[in-house]
């Protein structure tokens, strides 16, 4: 008899699962407590690092089928996605995906829906790498400041190189310029480089 696991992942503090958890419900599934691991950790870590994704391997066996809301639960891009679902078929895992109408990724269907998605979320990704240059490239021949504006303004850094020079201390200079010590530490950086 297979055995149903749910796989719910937030990723900050002040979010919770319990939306995840109701989704399932409302889909006549039904999860035992013990078979659903929740965890609060960034998508930008892969499943295979995540500690409670580790806690979910140890218990599945083959057969048993795990419920995920949306894709993104699973892994942190389309390639770790795809990565995730085939070492859970490799285990004799089913995988169903709400946000897909529940299909199951490992079979045929699944693996085909799996690549279409992945396909649209590299031209997605694509479109957006082209997008950002495109941006860049216009602020540039505008004559725009790209990155992060300077705190200091030339005539602050000369100063603050000159106090420096003479020996002051870090913490004081960035009091009397109104910045912060790192500013300070940057400038002094810059100019032993030079």
């Amino acid at each position: 008899m297979s055995r149903v696991f749910a796989y719910c992942r937030v990723s900050t503090g002040g979010q919770t699962t319990a939306n995840q958890l109701q989704e399932i419900a409302a889909q006549g599934v039904r999860v035992a407590p013990r078979h659903t691991i929740e965890e609060t950790i960034s998508g930008s870590v892969a499943a295979a690092e995540r500690p409670g994704w580790q806690r979910l391997l140890n218990k599945l066996d083959q057969g048993d089928v795990l419920y995920v809301t949306k894709l993104d639960r699973l892994g942190r891009n389309a390639m770790d996605v795809r990565a995730t679902v085939e070492a859970l078929a490799e285990l004799g895992v089913k995988v169903h995906c709400l946000a897909l109408g529940g299909m199951d990724l490992t079979s045929a269907a699944g693996k085909m829906t799996m690549q279409v998605v992945n396909a649209v979320a590299e031209f997605e990704r694509d479109l957006l790498i082209e997008r950002t240059q495109a941006g860049l490239a216009r602020a540039r021949s505008e004559g725009k400041a790209l990155g992060r504006p300077l705190s200091l303004s030339p005539e602050e850094v000369a100063k603050a190189r000159e106090q420096l020079a003479a020996g002051q201390p870090v913490a004081a200079i960035a009091r009397d310029l109104g910045t912060s010590r790192q500013t300070i530490m940057r400038v002094r950086d810059a100019a032993q480089d030079h």
